[in-house]
Parts: structure tokens; C-alpha cells; sequence
């Protein structure tokens, strides 16, 4: 697999909190999304370890394509049409 799996087409919002290190999934096989659950063993992808500086909303990246892992760029916006829709 030379790309992640498109987990999702829009960000997952979730309230984090300051100083707690959380795994986010990068290969978008984890069942647990955004977190990694180590569905990527035997792959390329590892998770991105990521620690909030604040407490509060972060819109996290849900189709693995954004350039600043774990938080979303607005990337999903720029995705192929979802055969499956």
C-alpha cells in the first residue's frame, strides 16, 4: 500500500487535551478513527505521536492526505469523487 486509506471525506472534531500524547492513525486502516490501533503492522505507515499545546477542539485529519498530520488542511476538499456515493 504506497497510500492511506481515505478513512473519511471531512474532519473528525474532537476536544483534546494540553500535554496528553495521543497516536493518530496514518495509514487509515484503524477501526478506532483518528486513533491508531495498530492496523498498519507489517506496513509503510506508522502512527504520528501528536501533544496538544492547549486544551480544546481540534479538527483532525480523517482522509490521510493532509500535509500537517495529525490536524486537518482542508485536503478532503481536494479529493477525487467517492465512487461508492
Amino acid at each position: 500500500m504506497d497510500e492511506a486509506r481515505i478513512a473519511g471525506r471531512r474532519p473528525i472534531v474532537l476536544t483534546l487535551a494540553k500535554g496528553q500524547a495521543v497516536a493518530w492513525c496514518s495509514c487509515g486502516q484503524s477501526a478506532n478513527q483518528p486513533w491508531c490501533d495498530g492496523s498498519h503492522r507489517g506496513g509503510a505507515f506508522r502512527p504520528v505521536m501528536f501533544t496538544p499545546e492547549t486544551d480544546g477542539p481540534a479538527a483532525l485529519c480523517a482522509c490521510k492526505r493532509t500535509a500537517g498530520a495529525p490536524l486537518c488542511d482542508g485536503s478532503h476538499k481536494h479529493l477525487p469523487a467517492d465512487p461508492e456515493a
